[in-house]
């Protein structure tokens, strides 16, 4: 079976981000357009007609330019979606795990080149980024 122009593409966190992805803002509803214009409603999901919410991330991906590691995942949920407690102290962003994360390759119109869509169903707290092993560290040392 070919993959259909528009398709989501299943794939797991890990794979989509392995250097880590973490939220920089709120989870938010996503409003609804219609022939370019603001319907005042929020936009629900085409496939599965649960509401659209988004938020803003980071790929932790230290070899992304600037611009390719700062976009937003839209979350299809019934209710809004609340962003795990597990800030890491002093820093502006969450250490995240999406489920059901999926991503549509298209062509960015206004620069011609390949860009991701990412979708998803679900946040989940993510371990930080080498904490385990400063843990296991302290532990030894201690």
């Amino acid at each position: 079976m070919a993959i259909r122009p528009g398709a989501r593409i299943p794939l797991h966190n890990e794979t989509a981000f392995p250097h880590g992805v973490f939220a920089t803002g709120d989870v938010s509803p996503v409003e609804s357009f219609v022939d370019g214009k603001k319907t005042g409603r929020q936009e629900t999901d085409p496939q599965n007609g649960l509401l659209v919410w988004s938020v803003a991330v980071l790929d932790g991906d230290p070899e992304l330019n600037a611009k390719a590691k700062s976009f937003a995942v839209k979350i299809s949920a019934p209710h809004q979606p609340v962003l795990p407690d597990a800030s890491i102290p002093g820093l502006p962003i969450i250490p995240i795990q999406f489920g059901g994360l999926t991503v549509t390759p298209y062509v960015d119109s206004a620069s011609k080149r390949l860009a991701y869509s990412y979708r998803a169903t679900e946040i989940h707290p993510a371990p930080i980024p080498g904490q385990a092993a400063h843990n296991a560290k302290a532990t030894k040392e201690g």
